[in-house]
C-alpha cells in the first residue's frame, strides 16, 4: 500500500470520526440539556457549567459563559473519545459490525454504565442518590445519541470504504 493511500485513508477515517462524533455529541448535549430544563428548569449555561465543574469547581457557576464553553468544549472530547474507540475498535470485532441498531444500543448502554458507574465517580461528580428514571433517561439519551449514531458512522465508514 502506498503511503499516499496510507494518508488519504487515515484522513478519510479521522474525518468520519470528527463527523460521527460531533453527530453524536450535538445530539447528546442537546437531549441532557432539555431534560434537564424539563425536569428542573435549569438551563443549558448551567448544565454546561456543572461539566467545566470538573476543572474549576464550584467557582464555574460564576463564570457565565467562558466556563461553559469550556463544559461544551469537554464534552466534544469525551463524545470523540467515545467515536474514537468504537471506530478503532470495529474493524477488530465481528460483533460490533453485526446489527447496528442492537450494537448501537448495546454500546450506549455500555457508555452509561461507565460513565456512571466509573469515570464521574472517579472525577468527583458523583450524583448521589440512585433515581430510577432519571438514571432510565440518561441511559437511553446515551443509547440513542451516543450509541446509535456512531455504531451508524463506523458501519457507513466501514463498509463504503
Amino acid at each position: 500500500m502506498s503511503s499516499s493511500h496510507t494518508d488519504a485513508s487515515r484522513s478519510s477515517l479521522v474525518k468520519a470520526i470528527l463527523i460521527t462524533g460531533f453527530i453524536a455529541g450535538t445530539l447528546d448535549i442537546v437531549a441532557a440539556c432539555v431534560n434537564v430544563y424539563i425536569t428542573s428548569g435549569t438551563d443549558a449555561v448551567i448544565v454546561l457549567q456543572y461539566i467545566a465543574s470538573v476543572f474549576l469547581g464550584k467557582e464555574s457557576y460564576a463564570m457565565g459563559l467562558v466556563s461553559a464553553l469550556l463544559g461544551l468544549t469537554v464534552h466534544y472530547a469525551i463524545s470523540y473519545g467515545w467515536t474514537s474507540l468504537f471506530f478503532l475498535l470495529y474493524p477488530k470485532s465481528k460483533f460490533l459490525s453485526g446489527n447496528k441498531v442492537a450494537v448501537g444500543l448495546l454500546y450506549g448502554l455500555f457508555v452509561w454504565l461507565v460513565m456512571n458507574l466509573v469515570i464521574l465517580k472517579l472525577i468527583g461528580l458523583d450524583k448521589g442518590s440512585f433515581n430510577l428514571l432519571q438514571a432510565t433517561i440518561g441511559c437511553g439519551i446515551l443509547m440513542f445519541c451516543i450509541g446509535l449514531p456512531i455504531a451508524w458512522g463506523a458501519n457507513t465508514y466501514y463498509n463504503h470504504r
